[in-house]
């Protein structure tokens, strides 16, 4: 029966040293307390007693947001500042043996860093300075880790707080220049519409003299049109006396006519010409009667 139990119990510790690794994990197996080997995905076996897993190991990428840092700008500024900082474990025996608490050191070297790269810029400079910051961030971290077997990837300013009067500042200068600009692009506005304005106006004149222009064209065409008809229709007449034949008499008295027309009935003597001489007699007549009719 005792023969058993120890039997028993060996198999147990037998058992006890296999150890099945995940993906993403690695585990370190020190040997009678000395560093022996890193194991990575997959099924393995440590000697119970002699072996141990010292330290397991995370292989995927770590995201660490650490509190605001209080730093001081060129021109003596105080301002809270809090980063995130992403990292990956890629040596898990220096991870495990290059420094005491990993993640704390990676904190403090994170601030100091921080706090020296922000002691060589002024508060604007930070500000619009973010990608800078963390570009130098990354660099300076990446190398001071790598005794450590830690890859930082990345490193991001969360938040930049400055102190409350500078807020405050900063408020009323942006709301000036929101006004500033507010009031440029007013002034732009007026002066677009002035200008379209005048333009219409200009236009309105120019088509106004055009149609006057194009009345005037049209009433001189009239005109000179009905003295053309005028003369064709003379001509036409003067035509049809001469193809009738008419003598001497009817002409000269068509011109008589023609002569007690342009007096109207308002004149009391008639100039004659020697054509019609033959018809003084006739034409004092007629006039002397005219002016009893307007007596």
């Amino acid at each position: 029966m005792g023969y058993v139990v120890v039997i028993i119990v060996l198999l147990l510790i037998i058992i006890s040293g296999i150890k099945i690794i995940p993906q993403s994990k690695a585990y370190v197996v020190e040997r009678l307390g000395a560093y022996h080997r890193t194991m990575q995905t997959g099924l393995h076996y440590v000697i119970p007693f002699i072996e141990r897993v010292a330290n397991n190991v995370s292989l995927k990428e770590i995201v660490k947001d650490f509190a605001p840092q209080p730093v001081i700008t060129k021109d003596n500024v105080t301002m809270q500042i809090d980063t995130v900082v992403y990292f990956q474990i890629t040596d898990p025996k220096l991870y495990s043996y290059g420094v005491e608490n990993p993640i704390n050191a990676i904190e403090n070297l994170t601030a100091t860093t921080l706090r020296n790269i922000i002691g060589e810029l002024e508060l604007d400079e930070t500000l619009t300075s973010r990608d800078v910051i963390n570009t130098k961030m990354r660099s300076i971290l990446d190398e001071a880790t790598d005794p450590w077997g830690i890859k930082v990837n990345r490193v991001e300013v969360k938040n930049i707080l400055p102190p409350r009067d500078i807020q405050e500042a900063m408020e009323k200068q942006m709301r000036a220049e929101r006004e500033r600009r507010e009031a440029i692009l007013r002034a732009e506005g007026e002066k677009k519409a002035a200008i379209l304005i005048a333009e219409g106006e200009k236009e309105s004149t120019i088509l106004r003299a055009d149609a006057h222009k194009e009345a005037e064209i049209r009433k001189a065409e009239g005109e000179a049109q009905a003295i053309i008809k005028i003369q064709e229709a003379t001509a036409q007449g003067l035509k049809l006396i001469k193809d009738a034949k008419a003598d001497d008499a009817v002409l000269k008295l068509k011109s008589y006519e023609a002569m007690v027309d342009v007096a109207n009935g308002n004149a009391t003597k008639i100039i004659v010409p020697s054509e019609l001489q033959g018809l003084v007699t006739a034409g004092t007549v007629i006039a002397e009667t005219l002016k009893d009719k307007k007596d």
